[in-house]
């Protein structure tokens, strides 16, 4: 029986593709122990106010070659409750905030440590919500030292897996034969942006997955009819 692998760096409150890869793999894999960027999500995302979309940042404690695993969240300058109220102001009037917003504030308020375990810790709760559970790894503990490709390929072989479901960003650098040679099928991502009710006007794709529960709730059912019915235009 084929396993599905797929990997991924933590990112902080992450859009809906994310957990689109985690409810269709067997085995995720947090990529932890990749270099902390800067250009990356790692500590920031997008919410939507009436103004247009809003980013929210996390400061961290960062110095150049940090592992994202090794990277502190500056807890001392109050980023939650500012974050926590951004939130509430936003978004108080959605469908499911109320029901939601409150176990989200304690997983926030109770963090303390690297920005790779708060955004793993927001992911869990989320994945818990839509009832996504496949198994979770993290790369920092595989004692794996190879580099890009070569890195992907063997996560892939030392979690067990036949087949890797990789982001369509990766195309540029991989090369399925690569993967075959090692008895792993290449997969990518089929998901697409969709729509669903969403405060404050004009349709705001990509936006935190926080957008998206607050105004639906955790309805997966209605994700995966969105990306069939986009897959068939």
């Amino acid at each position: 029986m084929g396993k599905v692998i797929a990997i991924h760096q933590p990112d902080y409150i992450p859009w809906l593709g994310l957990y689109y890869k985690m409810a269709h793999c067997d085995t995720f894999v947090y990529l932890d122990d990749a270099q902390y960027s800067n250009q990356a999500d790692h500590n920031v995302n997008l919410i939507k106010t009436p103004q247009g979309p809003c980013r929210l940042k996390v400061p961290v404690e960062q110095h150049l070659g940090d592992l994202i695993c090794n990277v502190r969240t500056k807890d001392e300058l109050n980023w939650k409750e500012k974050h926590l109220k951004t939130l509430r102001m936003n978004y108080s009037k959605a469908a499911h905030f109320h029901e939601i917003f409150p176990e989200f504030e304690e997983v926030i308020l109770s963090h303390q440590g690297s920005i790779a375990d708060l955004n793993m810790r927001i992911n869990q709760f989320i994945c818990k919500g839509f009832q996504i559970h496949p198994e979770i790894l993290k790369s920092s503990q595989m004692d794996i030292h190879s580099f890009r490709e070569e890195r992907v390929i063997d996560i892939c072989l030392q979690a067990g897996g036949t087949e890797y479901l990789s982001g369509n960003g990766a195309r540029v650098y991989q090369k399925e034969e690569d993967f075959l040679e090692k008895g792993l099928k290449l997969t990518y991502l089929a998901y697409q942006p969709i729509q669903y009710p969403q405060l404050w006007g004009k349709f705001e794709p990509c936006m935190s997955v926080l957008d998206y529960i607050f105004n639906c709730g955790f309805d997966w059912d209605y994700v995966e009819q969105q990306v069939r019915l986009a897959q068939q235009l």
